[in-house]
């Protein structure tokens, strides 16, 4: 009997532990519905839907400078994929703070505030997530609406293999992509991989053409290739002027001129990112929010 009792208290002690780790342990999220009413999401590899975001922080198309041409193209392609028509995967590669992910997100907010065509969504996604973007695919490719996939700050170092997730995605795979579906990623490397680590594989690989090839061919999956390069001065001095215009700052053109002269140099650097922050600096200093 005393080997029952012992039984009976131990069964009930863990019963109450149970009942304990439940009580801590955090409750499991309400999952969203796939898509909502709104244009723009993130989405959480780790639980596995989309979360909207209901304000994107962007710019108008027409404020982005010295882009003209690389603009243009992704414009035209953003728009065929948004009338239903052939459109290409995009990358946007090249010099730091030269509107990359700017202009992605510009594009997608006038081709939403235009008549003309199809529900066009765009989502956002990290690169630590990419290895999740087969269930996102998936998830999405049954809807109605069009999709861009965003990933900004593309690259990948020693090690990771992610990258192969995403180039059976965009090409080459069983299942492949949507039809509904583009994928747009912004990298500060043309070949999304860093030169040492090319470098590397030339050097211990048994076959190191192959090698190098395997790991550069990422890039290949993409139909657009645009480059970013750093600009000239009187391209930055348009980029401050519109963004003061924009903001309604009311500098004379020679002070904002000088300032921005100043301010460049004092970063090393002409970009639409050190632009915006002179206008940001020059907006605090006369009582303004930007």
């Amino acid at each position: 009997m005393k080997s029952e009792d012992q039984l009976t208290e131990i069964a009930a002690s863990l019963a109450r532990i149970a009942r304990s780790l439940e009580a801590l342990a955090p409750e499991a999220p309400d999952v969203a519905p796939t898509l909502g009413s709104e244009d723009a999401y993130h989405w959480d590899g780790d639980a596995g839907f989309l979360m909207a975001v209901p304000k994107v922080a962007r710019v108008p198309l027409g404020m982005l400078k010295g882009i003209d041409a690389v603009q243009d193209i992704l414009l035209k392609n953003t728009e065929q994929f948004a009338r239903g028509h052939g459109a290409n995967n995009a990358l946007l590669w090249g010099a730091r703070g030269m509107g990359k992910s700017s202009l992605v997100k510009a594009i997608h907010g006038d081709i939403t505030a235009r008549e003309g065509f199809e529900r066009l969504v765009l989502i956002e996604i990290a690169r630590e997530d990419l290895e999740t973007l087969p269930a996102l695919m998936r998830l999405i490719g049954k809807e109605t609406a069009r999709f861009i996939v965003f990933c900004d700050d593309l690259s990948f170092d020693s090690g990771e293999t992610s990258y192969k997730s995403l180039k059976t995605i965009l090409d080459g795979g069983l299942e492949g992509r949507p039809d509904n579906v583009l994928f747009y990623a912004t990298s500060n490397r043309r070949h999304l991989m860093p030169r040492d680590m090319i470098e590397n594989e030339r050097s211990t690989a048994i076959n190191p053409g192959e090698a190098v090839e395997e790991k550069v061919s990422l890039s290949d999956r993409f139909g657009l290739w645009l480059g970013f390069h750093n600009c000239d001065q009187p391209t930055f001095l348009s980029m401050v002027q519109a963004y003061a215009d924009h903001y309604g700052l009311g500098l004379d053109e020679e002070t904002l001129r000088a300032r921005a002269i100043e301010w460049s140099a004092t970063r090393g650097a002409r970009s639409g990112r050190v632009a915006i922050q002179l206008v940001r600096t020059l907006a605090g200093e006369m009582g303004k929010a930007v």
